[in-house]
């Protein structure tokens, strides 16, 4: 399937984001139904590692950030929130909405929502392996460049 062409209108800057200057390390999360990518990164270099996919639903999806999060001790989480080029919310709004009020509730971490409008269309273009990890590492590097 071809990526589909980045529509004129640009995407609006991003907000600068708040973060305690003791919050170092992310890990960030491309949510989808069936499979979620991930990225970690630091504060310090500002810039993202693409990880594996976590490719499964529910509770196994759970397990397997879990295990990311045990293993990277990030201080926060970042999810990427897809919106409608016109910044109308949709349903994969609410659906990544959702996954980022469950991992504050399972993990107890700070999770940061961060506007992901074409990072899939971006990832996709760079011709990356893994559209679905390089989307995350596009998510959670927009959020490490608006950190103040």
């Amino acid at each position: 399937m071809a990526a589909a062409a980045m529509p004129d209108a640009p995407v609006p800057p991003a907000a600068p984001v708040d973060v305690p200057s003791h919050f170092q390390s992310f890990l960030a999360f491309d949510f989808g139904l069936k499979r979620t990518g991930v990225a970690s990164g630091n504060r310090l270099l500002g810039n993202a590692t693409p990880q594996a996919t976590i490719k499964a639903e529910g509770d196994a999806r759970f397990a397997q950030v879990e295990a990311r999060i045990r293993e990277w001790q990030p201080d926060a989480l970042v999810v990427g929130v897809p919106y409608h080029p016109d910044g109308a919310p949709h349903e994969n709004t609410r659906r990544a909405q959702k996954f980022a009020r469950q991992l504050r509730g399972r993990f107890n971490l700070q999770v940061f929502e961060v506007d992901e409008r074409y990072s899939t269309t971006e990832a996709l273009a760079s011709g990356a392996r893994d559209a679905d990890a390089a989307s995350a590492c596009i998510i959670l590097e927009q959020f490490l460049r608006n950190l103040t």
